[in-house]
């Protein structure tokens, strides 16, 4: 009964995404002729549609960039904030952590317009003097979207609950070789800690991918659009093509997938040491 159970979420929770792959290879005037996931005339002229009109071949190269560089800086950055809030204590380093990660209950919304004025205001770029004045600094650029993402709060709370039942005494005999506390980090608990990187490398990922506000907010070109923003304008034209649509959508759902996939087995094993030991 449970497996039959299981069976039968599994397939509404797939049968979405199914019906999504099969509009994308079907001709946009045969999309709702039938019901079938197997389309009778397959084509992929849906994705050349969808490169074309909706500029997502650039939207997509944005999107990586900025996707790569949040990637790189969290799993650098927070995961060596949360090592020093675990091993490397000091006074007012737990109220500091618990303030810093109070943040991430803080609305989108909420934070927006603070968001905005300092993208704008960014000394020395988009034609900004020292003062952040003159210039539009990282608005409409991809700076401007990485921006709020280059250290987000709760990987370093992950990072900090998985360094916190290390063990010390490596860090101990490591300090007695003569390692400062940058190479004890990089040599000793960094490569122990890809569980904890994967799980930080595809939360950050997936919030990056697929966020679509603070791009909106920021960015007003074509140029800096990342995939999210393509997709909706591409869907606000007028004359909605179903299966160019279903077909950017593909696109953009892949590497999301792609990335879980790659790190699946070391995910689930973050995971799963971060509830035994947290």
């Amino acid at each position: 009964m449970n497996r039959t159970a299981l069976a039968i979420a599994a397939l509404l929770v797939v049968m979405p995404f199914l019906w999504m792959i099969s509009l994308a290879f079907t001709p946009e005037n045969d999309a709702f002729r039938s019901v079938s996931l197997i389309p009778a005339r397959p084509t992929a002229e849906n994705f050349v549609t969808a490169f074309t009109d909706a500029h997502l071949g650039r939207a997509l190269l944005n999107s990586a960039v900025v996707t790569v560089v949040a990637v790189l800086t969290n799993c650098l950055t927070a995961v060596a904030a949360g090592y020093g809030f675990a091993l490397l204590p000091f006074r007012g380093s737990t109220p500091l952590f618990y303030a810093l990660v109070s943040t991430a209950a803080i609305p989108v919304s909420v934070t927006l317009i603070p968001l905005f004025l300092m993208a704008k205001s960014m000394p020395l770029i988009g034609g900004n003097d020292l003062a952040g004045v003159g210039g539009t600094g990282l608005l409409d650029s991809l700076g401007g979207v990485v921006l709020p993402y280059l250290v987000l709060p709760m990987n370093i709370f992950l990072a900090r609950q998985y360094f916190s039942t290390a063990d010390p005494h490596l860090a101990e005999a490591a300090r007695m070789d003569g390692a400062g506390e940058w190479r004890v980090f990089w040599s000793v608990y960094f490569p122990l800690a890809r569980p904890l990187v994967a799980v930080v490398a595809i939360f950050s990922f997936t919030a990056v991918w697929d966020d679509f506000l603070w791009p909106l907010v920021v960015t007003t070109s074509e140029e800096t659009q990342t995939v999210q923003l393509a997709l909706a304008r591409f869907l606000s034209t007028g004359n909605v093509q179903y299966g160019p649509l279903m077909a950017g959508a593909v696109l953009v759902t892949l590497p999301v997938l792609a990335v879980f996939l790659v790190n699946q087995r070391s995910f689930i094993s973050g995971l799963t040491d971060g509830s035994v030991k947290g």
